[in-house]
């Protein structure tokens, strides 16, 4: 049954392999299929989606660069890092049912970090890369200035690679033909790219027909640029705090055009949070790497999702958003009309909380603790005299009602029989009730009616006189000794 296999066989290998010899022979037969079957594994490898190639994603800290290669993969767990990050998008081909793996490298806002780009971008690779360059319309006064930067930086860099000139004139060539030949889908167009009707003759004569000129790709960088603006939902934050206007938008979107028909650009508007052409971005980078076939005409009605292929935009495309520039022209510079808020910096300036050192600190709390207490001893040291002054006042009308005064007069000679200095401070004690007493009634009076002892004093609370009297009695208590006090304060009674 073998052999009959092979029988049947043979005639496959024949037709398969050109140059088969009309031999049956078992030999010939199997050194044919062996070479059927090279040259199908060679065809299939040979078309296999390359795993070189690259996109290096560079752009401000806070731009959204990381979040939008997260929302790409599908991945909402990626963590930002630091310096050069490093991912992939996985990469699909339906057509041939085959896989790969895109690199992707996430360059650190800081620019100072520029030498990291040596490990992504080298003249070995410079063919299979492509730039994406990432601004924030949450803060849209640093979008040109950002594209700008970034865009040097690359340059700068690919100058310093040393790329042979030769190639290099390549790569740029590879884009001006790409730039020229793109041509804008229609329903049921099988490719966008290169139509035969619009690309006869020579290289030369594609070139002359470079719309515009001069404007076109006159930074050409070699590698193809993909220029993104994230976060564009922030756009209706901007026209509620920042009063934004649609010519604000149009003054913002016609700028970053120029810019890009200068590098020979494509513009995407994004929005991860509302998931706005995340989709398109990733299909449209598949296209720029793997040529993968790419049906989406531009996208310029929605002002948060605007797209815009390579190729497409001139400035004839361009001035019809001039038509909403009322109150600002379009040659006006950038940060003439689209200014940093001062609002929202003098915000920044006034959360910013910086600590006090430790000791200055506590000699700050000290200074504070050391003028609070003088007033607190001034309230507790002189409990024993003034502090007693002062408390009587606000008890002396329930003292007056509640307590006689033969208790006051009983407490006060037993005071002066205990020592002289008590003696004073009861003195002072009840003068101060006597000289603050103003319409009400005393809450003693000292003196006493004639022929009666202090003991046993009855004196009504309404008597000016007797008030007078007690207190003469109380100044002479307090200049004279104890025992003229004591003989004086009957006579004092019996002169009353």
């Amino acid at each position: 049954s073998g052999h009959s296999c092979r029988g049947k066989m043979a005639p496959i290998g024949e037709k398969l392999v050109m140059g088969a010899t009309q031999e049956n022979s078992d030999e010939d037969e199997g050194k044919n299929l062996w070479s059927t079957i090279l040259s199908d594994v060679s065809t299939q490898s040979s078309s296999k989606l390359p795993s070189c190639k690259s996109i290096i994603v560079a752009g401000e800290d806070e731009s959204g660069k990381t979040t939008l290669i997260a929302k790409m993969r599908g991945d909402d767990e990626l963590k930002k890092g630091a310096g050069l990050e490093y991912f992939y998008l996985e990469v699909h081909d339906e057509d041939r049912d085959d896989h790969t793996r895109c690199g992707v490298w996430v360059m650190d806002g800081d620019s100072h970090h520029r030498g990291l780009l040596r490990f992504a971008l080298s003249a070995e690779n410079i063919e299979h890369t492509l730039v994406l360059l990432v601004v924030d319309m949450s803060r849209p006064w640093t979008i040109l200035e950002s594209l700008q930067k970034w865009a040097d930086i690359i340059h700068h860099h690919i100058d310093r690679l040393k790329v042979p000139p030769e190639k290099m004139k390549e790569l740029e060539q590879q884009l001006v033909r790409q730039y020229q030949e793109y041509v804008e889908p229609e329903e049921g167009a099988q490719s966008p790219q290169r139509p035969k009707a619009l690309t006869p003759g020579t290289g030369d004569e594609e070139t002359v027909v470079l719309p515009l000129g001069e404007d076109v790709l006159t930074h050409n960088l070699g590698v193809p640029v993909v220029v993104v603006v994230t976060k564009t939902d922030a756009i209706s934050t901007l026209e509620k705090e920042h009063d934004y206007r649609e010519e604000h938008l149009d003054f913002i979107q016609q700028h970053i055009r120029k810019f890009c028909l200068r590098y020979g650009a494509a513009l995407f508007y994004t929005s991860v949070k509302e998931d706005k052409n995340i989709h398109l971005l990733t299909k449209y980078l598949e296209h720029r790497l793997y040529d993968f076939p790419f049906h989406t005409p531009p996208l310029v009605v929605e002002k948060d999702a605007i797209f815009i292929p390579s190729g497409w935009d001139n400035h004839n495309k361009i001035s019809i958003l001039y038509e909403n520039l009322h109150n600002m022209k379009a040659e006006d510079p950038f940060n003439d009309n689209i200014a940093k808020p001062i609002i929202r910096k003098s915000v920044g300036e006034a959360r910013e909380v910086i600590a006090d050192d430790e000791q200055a600190f506590l000699m700050k709390q000290q200074a504070v603790l050391s003028k609070a207490l003088p007033a607190g001893a001034q309230r507790d040291s002189p409990q024993r005299s003034p502090m007693g002054v002062q408390r009587t006042p606000e008890r002396r009308a329930n003292v007056a009602s509640v307590s006689p005064i033969p208790a006051g007069g009983k407490k006060l000679e037993g005071a002066k029989g205990a020592s002289g200095a008590s003696e004073g401070v009861l003195a002072n004690f009840f003068n101060s009730l006597l000289s603050k007493k103003t319409g009400a009634g005393s809450p003693g009076a000292p003196g006493t009616p004639p022929g009666k002892s202090p003991g046993n004093t009855s004196v009504g609370p309404a008597d000016k006189a007797v008030r007078s009297d007690a207190a003469a009695e109380l100044d002479r208590l307090t200049r004279g000794t104890r025992k003229p006090v004591q003989g004086q304060s009957p006579q004092s009674s019996s002169a009353s």
